[in-house]
């Protein structure tokens, strides 16, 4: 396992980014919110990722410092085309937009399509919190098929994640943000690399048998590169029906709705999202919103914990908790993890010096 401290890691991969052709901007903003997964806890939407960016950079995936194209704008509603660029230039400009129609309406919702990996969408829904927003996400990344669907054992729906941010003054918002599948599939990349294990029962084979071996998502360990498209089996929707059902709606709003398209095999990359957002000071002037959050959370977290538990926890009290104890101890990162990005640096010209730096 390897540590790296934050500062260190962002300004590293920046680096990385920076000479694939990113501006020292884009490439920065990369770094703060790959780290800031990290940070979190969310290793699988982190630096890991790097050498997927920069893969799909050089197969014209990603094209770095694009422009985004508003080609439908109302004064409560837009649609964002990312033009394939970065999900971190794409999503932070499709957020304001949402801040900005929200504040000025009370409600919005905007539709971004043609997305690079837009990353933890936990940031979004940070980022309009905030702004003392609720917002609301549904994702598709379509020409990712990963995921079987309840009852199926071939691969159907992208990972399809849901995530919801609620405001609360003076303390951290309450953000629901996960992947409709099992595990994301980011998680399986991690665990390809010597993270985290999958846990009983995350992938299924096409015959049926459950499994935790990352390998049947990507196929036989050939040359160290990680191609989902090789492997047999499929990562399973959470929940049984209730998740697949869900996973069914994101990639119809996030996907289909939005112009981006519901996953498929066969076509380019690209996240698809669906938000809403909702200015409670609009619908509520009263302010009864703020107070009965506090007060429902507060009961809610008071709830006697059951036998091997310390607390009853909201979302978003766990990244809170591990964000805090990697901003003081550094981001840990398992040596193959971490081997992979160094070889990505080396790869674009990162200097010798630079990658021991990193680690000193």
């Amino acid at each position: 396992m390897v540590t790296v401290q934050v500062d260190k890691l962002i300004a590293f991969v920046a680096e990385v980014f920076e000479r694939a052709s990113s501006t020292k901007e884009e490439a920065q903003r990369i770094a703060s919110y790959l780290t800031t997964a990290n940070l979190t806890g969310h290793d699988s939407h982190g630096v890991i990722r790097v050498p997927v960016y920069v893969r799909w950079r050089n197969n014209g995936m990603i094209i770095p410092n694009q422009t985004i194209e508003i080609p439908v704008d109302t004064p409560s509603l837009a649609v964002v085309d990312g033009r394939f660029g970065y999900g971190q230039t794409v999503g932070p400009q499709a957020v304001k937009l949402g801040i900005e129609k929200c504040k000025a309406a009370g409600l919005s919702a905007i539709a971004t399509k043609n997305s690079g990996h837009i990353g933890r969408i936990g940031d979004w829904a940070e980022m309009a919190a905030a702004e003392g927003l609720v917002s609301i996400h549904f994702v598709t990344a379509a020409g990712s098929v990963l995921v079987a669907p309840y009852g199926g054992v071939e691969r159907r729906l992208s990972t399809a994640p849901y995530c919801v941010g609620i405001p609360r003054p003076g303390q951290q918002p309450v953000v629901l943000d996960f992947a409709t599948s099992v595990v994301a599939e980011g998680k399986v990349l991690v665990a390809s690399r010597g993270g985290k294990k999958l846990p009983k029962g995350a992938l299924i084979a096409p015959n049926g048998d459950l499994s935790e071996d990352p390998f049947l998502l990507y196929g036989p360990n050939v040359d160290g590169t990680r191609d989902h498209s090789k492997g047999q089996g499929a990562i399973r929707a959470f929940g049984d029906h209730k998740g697949s059902g869900l996973a069914l709606i994101c990639e119809l709003l996030g996907g289909a709705l939005t112009g981006n398209g519901a996953t498929k095999h066969g076509r380019p990359f690209a996240n698809g999202m669906f938000s809403i957002y909702i200015d409670p000071k609009k619908i509520d002037p009263a302010n009864f919103f703020d107070g009965e959050v506090a007060r429902y959370v507060e009961f809610f977290k008071s709830a006697k914990p059951a036998a091997g538990v310390d607390a009853v926890m909201i979302p978003g009290d766990n990244e809170a908790k591990t964000r805090a104890d990697r901003t003081k101890n550094g981001v840990p990162l398992p040596d193959e993890t971490w081997a992979a990005i160094v070889q990505t640096a080396r790869d674009v010209g990162v200097s010798e010096e630079a990658v021991k730096h990193a680690t000193s």
